[in-house]
Formats: structure tokens, sequence, C-alpha cells
């Protein structure tokens, strides 16, 4: 695999080495050994969790303030624009943004550690979306950053997404908890 830095050195983009002829394809989407060999992480997955959106859907901006979950996201159908934002107040990237389109074609992985609100939005007619955590998913803890939000004036592809309630009506940055 082969691991590329961000303008956040804690996000990490991973592209898997893949094999492919005219049958095909095949590549390893995780290998423990490879992974900690690659990123320096001791990071231990507990949960795996597999979505379908239709276009336009925005999943985000989620995070979780305790039971903080670090995430490795990947598109297997379809495209995505993936979102990080750096919620860790102590950071010197503390506000900023990372995002990039993940695809079943590209077959890019992002790695969101702890500290980051996460989310994504549809870019092709449908979209199913893997990723594996760091910690369980706990409800109570679950807070949202309204996607929207001008003090982090994200660059989303589209301007009018559809949301689920508690996206559409999730705090800014400003009002939101944050990590130290």
């Amino acid at each position: 695999m082969k691991v590329i830095p961000t303008e956040i050195p804690d996000v990490l983009m991973i592209e898997p080495k893949v094999f492919g002829d005219e049958r095909g394809f095949f590549y390893e989407s995780f290998n423990q050994r490879q992974w900690q060999e690659a990123t320096g992480l001791q990071t231990t997955f507990v949960q795996d969790n597999h979505s379908r959106s239709a276009k336009g859907v925005l999943r985000g901006l989620h995070y979780q303030i305790k039971q903080a979950q670090g995430k490795l996201v990947r598109c297997v159908v379809g495209e995505v624009f993936d979102v990080a934002v750096d919620l860790r107040r102590k950071s010197p990237t503390f506000g900023k943004w990372v995002g990039m389109i993940l695809s079943a074609e590209n077959k890019r992985q992002l790695w969101v550690p702890e500290g980051f609100a996460h989310g994504f939005l549809v870019t092709s007619d449908y979209a199913e979306f893997l990723y594996k955590t760091t910690d369980y998913y706990a409800p109570e803890f679950e807070r949202c950053i309204a996607w929207n939000d001008e003090s982090l004036n994200i660059e989303w592809p589209i301007t009018d997404p559809l949301l689920s309630q508690k996206d559409g009506s999730a705090a800014n940055l400003a009002g939101a908890s944050l990590f130290d």
C-alpha cells in the first residue's frame, strides 16, 4: 500500500496495490501488518460499517466527543467527495479540512483520526461506503457540525444536498463540543 500525506499531516490517503487484468482485479483492502508498517500506527479496528446513499446525499459532519472514533473509509460503489475536519483545539490545523474524491474506480481510502469530524457527499447516482472504526458507535456521544458552516468554508461540489434531520439541524463549529 502507498501512504500519501494530505494538507493535514494526521489525515492520510491510502492507495492499495491493485492487481488487475482482463478478468478484473484483486487487492487487499486492509492488512494489519502492512497498515502498521506503512503508517506507523498501532490502530485496532473494532467495527465495520456499510452505507448506501443516493446522489446528492450528504452524511456528516459526524464525530463522537467521547469514545472518539478513528475511521478508515472507502467507497466501493460509485463516488463520493469525502471530508475530514480537525476539531482538536490545540492542533495547529484546528478548524481546517481535507477533502478528496473516493471512488470504486480509484480505490483510495482515507484515514480520519480520532479528534476529527467526518462527512461525505455522494456525487454518483448512488454510492456504497465502507468504513472501519477504532471504537464502537455510541449514540449518546455522537455530535454533528453543520456541513455548510461558513467558518469552515468547505468547498462541497454542490450547494443543496439531501440531509437527514440531524445533519440539517447541526451546530456550527463555534457552538460545538470539541477535543482538547
